[in-house]
């Protein structure tokens, strides 16, 4: 027969428990006494019931090995103790050395705006500025780079606007591309091959002494 695999959790019903906890109990028991023989182990085995009744097991003596229990827990705290204390000494080591990084750090950012440059010497001075020009450098490529972008992006907008633009023309005035036609055509007169006279009167001069040029021809 297959048994059937059992939920662990509290058993609800007070009979059962007290049946389960007895066998349990006993399998317990003599489990620990089977370890302590066949491995030569030193095994020691508390159980309080759920009235409070004591069960033990020692392969020895029940306070011989409580009390090597204590010595073996009290030498994994101090080994514990000892672990945290070393931690603690080296985040404290390591924060030391994060303070000086940055206040390394903040004066190098004061010099660099021109701030606590009594201090500094000429070659420290001359370092300066060779960082603020290749920082002038970076900035001035980054500038000309981020304008060139936008002149491109304002050129492809100017080429949309002007088909859009070209566009509502169209629809706007849809006979405007076509070849006007007009009722009345201009025939050409047959004497305009010929010479006409034509009579002007052109003068110069003041008023009251007014000259006649003369006949001018026209084509």
């Amino acid at each position: 027969m297959v048994r059937g695999k059992t939920e662990i959790k509290r058993i609800e019903n007070a009979t059962s428990r007290q049946v389960t906890f007895s066998k349990r109990r006993n399998g317990l028991l003599k489990k620990a006494f089977e370890l302590s023989v066949l491995c030569d182990a030193e095994v020691a085995l508390i159980v309080f019931s759920p009235r409070g009744k004591l069960y033990e097991f020692s392969s020895s003596s029940m306070q011989k090995t409580i009390e090597r229990y204590k010595v073996h827990a009290k030498d994994d705290s101090n080994k514990n103790n000892t672990t945290i204390e070393q931690n603690i000494q080296q985040l404290k080591v390591e924060t030391a050395s994060m303070s000086k990084k940055l206040q390394v750090l903040e004066s190098s950012k004061k010099k660099l705006l021109g701030e606590n440059l009594d201090s500094c010497s000429v070659e420290e001075l001359h370092q300066l500025e060779g960082k603020l020009e290749q920082s002038l450098h970076s900035i001035r490529g980054k500038k000309t780079s981020l304008l060139e972008e936008q002149i491109m992006q304002l050129k492809e907008k100017e080429k949309i606007l002007l088909k859009e633009n070209a566009a509502l023309r169209e629809k706007s005035n849809p006979q405007a591309h076509q070849r006007p036609t007009s009722s009345m055509e201009i025939v050409p007169h047959k004497d305009d091959d010929h010479h006409v006279d034509v009579e002007t009167e052109l003068y110069i001069g003041c008023p009251g002494r007014q000259k006649t040029l003369g006949t001018l021809q026209q084509a």
